[in-house]
Parts: C-alpha cells; structure tokens; sequence
C-alpha cells in the first residue's frame, strides 16, 4: 500500500470503521509468530505489520483508498492520473471489497495494512472474515443500486455472491484468451484488464451495462458468442 501525506485529503471515513477497530483490537493482541501465521507471509512483511498494529490509529494520517493500494489492477486504472471528473465518476460507481474494512467508497479515509479475505482468522467472535463480515458489504453495495458488475476476484467477490438477490443485476467480466478450445484467464493479464476497465468506464462515463462492452483496451475485445447476460467475456 502506498501511504503519502501530500495526496488530496479523504473525504470521509469508511463506513464500517467500528468492525475495523474490533479486527485491529484482535490483531494487537496476537504475538508476533501468530500474526505472521495468520497473515502467510515472510519475516519483512510480518514485523512491518505487527509494527502497524501497535501503532495504528483509524482516524489519523489518512489517504483515499483508491491511492492507497498499489496492487497490478490499480497500476492500469492509474487513478493519481485521474481527472477531476474521474474521480466523481468512481466515487459515484465503483466500490472496493477489503478484509480489513468490508467494503470502501474510493475517498474513504484508510492506513496501510494486511489482511486478506481470506485468512484463516477464527476468534470468539467470527470464524472467518466472511462470517464477521457477513451481508454487511453487500447491504451497502447495493442500498441505492440494482446493478453489479463484478470486477474482483473470487475471493473477494464470494463475501458479495453469498448474499445475491435474484432482483440485482449481477454480471461478472471474464477477461481471457482462447486456448485449447476453451478461455483460459491468466492472472496478471486478468489484472490489468480489470484496472483499465474502471479506467475506460470512468473516461466513457459509462451508466449502463450495455455501454461496457464497447471496452476493447489491451487487445481484449467483447465476444458475444461466448457471454451471457450474467458474465461479459473478452478475450485478447
């Protein structure tokens, strides 16, 4: 995660920033060899954590989630290169899934850390994220819109698809290539094309799900003989 002072200010604090204070309680009280257990990661990344823990504060030295992550998807959707009606457009459209707080709005206020959705955290009060988090993230995603266009990863994407009502529109992208008779996606490709679509939907100023097939960035185009109205497909 990037973490620098002189960004533009959030514009508010996430919405479920009280369930992100009772994870931070629970990681501030596991030992260091717990901690890097739970986040499966190496020494470096560990202790830089366990020193985030001890120091963290959920209201202070704040940046924009959608410049806060560095991730391959936020390279490609390069929002520090946004113009002003960019960021009102994702602002409006575009909501980020998190382990640590469930679900962001692009300017919410956020610190640096680690916690996949999918860690194995079981306490006394969850036994998992996707239990703690529960229907909260899709609640919030879906309060004022009927229409989903899926652009994470399955296990992201899983804390929305358990709670799906049959009323809301959900369509997932697929972006691939054809291989041995069959689309086959290949992760870092998968990536990119999911930050450039934000990128393309926000230029484009897209409202309908229709208009998002025009999407032809990369060298991905739209095959309609292998989509459905539930899942796009592009393939390069």
């Amino acid at each position: 995660m990037n973490h620098d002072a002189e960004e533009p200010g959030y514009a508010h604090l996430p919405v479920f920033l009280r369930e992100a204070q009772q994870l931070l309680e629970y990681l501030r009280g596991l030992s260091y060899e717990a901690l890097k257990k739970l986040l499966c990661t190496n020494d470096r990344i560990a202790a830089l954590n366990f020193e985030r823990c001890r120091v963290m504060d959920l209201r202070q030295g704040l940046s924009p989630a959608l410049l806060a992550y560095d991730g391959i998807q936020y390279k490609y959707m390069a929002p520090q290169v946004f113009e002003r009606p960019y960021f009102d457009y994702v602002e409006d459209h575009l909501r980020i899934l998190s382990g640590f707080y469930g679900i962001l709005r692009p300017l919410d206020g956020v610190v640096p850390y680690r916690l996949e959705m999918q860690a194995k955290l079981k306490t006394d009060f969850c036994s998992s994220l996707y239990d703690f988090w529960g229907s909260k993230p899709y609640s919030e995603l879906t309060k004022e819109d009927g229409v989903i266009l899926n652009l994470a990863s399955g296990e992201y994407s899983r804390v929305i698809e358990k709670h799906l009502d049959p009323r809301v529109a959900y369509i997932t992208c697929t972006f691939g290539q054809w291989e041995d008779g069959k689309v086959k996606e290949k992760g870092v490709y998968v990536k990119m094309a999911r930050g450039e679509m934000v990128r393309f939907m926000a230029e484009n100023a897209i409202e309908e799900p229709e208009e998002v097939k025009r999407f032809d960035r990369l060298g991905y185009s739209y095959r309609d003989d292998l989509s459905s109205p539930k899942n796009y497909v592009f393939l390069k």
